[in-house]
């Protein structure tokens, strides 16, 4: 990946919606060379997809809450039954997988409260857990979904 490649990921890190047009221009390229290399960059599975990136208080999305759970078991019949729930969760848009204390961290935005509860009883139904706990956030202070391109 050169610089020109970098660059064009940032243009579209920052507004996936820019034309063409105007990417080639501030990277120093023609159009079909730009749209080529974007192309390959999808093709390569760099640039995963393009979306839009809602408002989450827009859309009455106002609480968000980090769950940390702890596995009552660490196989692979336990591990498919939990993720299948997870994807059934439309509250939960992140789940990661841990070192340390706790086995997976869940990322869940709801309205409010009471649909939070909801969403939990469904989470513990799912599968047999040794602990969750859960954590609210009091405050977005920074969110960003454009990665540090320094690395490539």
């Amino acid at each position: 990946m050169d610089k020109t490649d970098k660059a064009i990921i940032a243009h579209l890190q920052r507004d996936s919606a820019i034309p063409v047009g105007e990417i080639a221009e501030s990277v120093g390229l023609s159009s079909t060379p730009c749209w080529r290399r974007i192309k390959k960059l999808e093709e390569e599975g760099v640039i995963r997809r393009r979306v839009a990136l809602a408002d989450p208080a827009s859309l009455n999305l106002a609480l968000i809450a980090f769950v940390a759970v702890k596995a009552a078991r660490h196989d692979a019949a336990w591990l498919k039954k939990f993720s299948a729930a997870v994807e059934r969760m439309p509250e939960i848009v992140e789940l990661h997988r841990m070192s340390g204390e706790i086995d997976y961290l869940l990322k869940v935005v709801c309205p409010d409260m009471a649909r939070y509860d909801a969403v939990y009883k469904r989470l513990i139904a799912a599968a047999d857990f040794a602990d969750v706990t859960s954590n609210f956030s009091m405050e977005v202070i920074k969110t960003t979904t454009e990665l540090p391109l320094d690395y490539v």
